[in-house]
């Protein structure tokens, strides 16, 4: 991992604590013949979906398309929900709309906080995969939509 990388984003945790915010992001979980696409950031250590913040003036639709462009080069097709859900970490109130799309083409670039995109069986995820991202997954296998909860 990138020690500047982990540094700004210590801060940043720091600066969410004393502000304590409400943000909105986006995840994608990017499937296709029974694979995953994950990534791995500069600044953290596990495998998450794809996603980000939802910039001002942009809908979560085009958020989660921006964000897949950026963080693994796809181009999306045809997307659906599969949940939103509030995440309550570091005093922010962070709230995620989770996409599915099976309907995706990528050219394998990347932008500079990704570390590492691969695609994983999804009967053999990656150990260190984190734990939100494990749980949308399995909500997505259980063929679950319009989901509503905690992260």
């Amino acid at each position: 991992m990138n020690r500047l990388h982990q540094l700004g984003y210590l801060v940043l945790r720091g600066w969410w604590w004393v502000r304590r915010p409400h943000t909105a992001g986006v995840r994608t979980l990017l499937v296709h013949d029974g694979q995953v696409l994950l990534v791995r950031h500069t600044y953290r250590k596990d495998w998450h979906m794809p996603g980000g913040g939802v910039n001002q003036d942009e809908t979560l639709e085009q958020a989660a398309r921006r964000e897949c462009r950026e963080e693994v080069g796809a181009v999306l097709g045809e997307m659906s929900l599969l949940g939103i859900y509030t995440n309550f970490w570091n005093g922010r109130t962070d709230h995620i709309a989770v996409f599915v799309c099976a309907d995706f083409v990528s050219d394998g670039s990347h932008d500079w906080e990704i570390a590492e995109a691969r695609l994983f069986d999804l009967d053999d995820l990656p150990a260190d995969a984190s734990p939100g991202t494990l749980r949308r997954i399995g909500d997505h296998r259980a063929g679950r939509r319009g989901v509503f909860g905690r992260w």
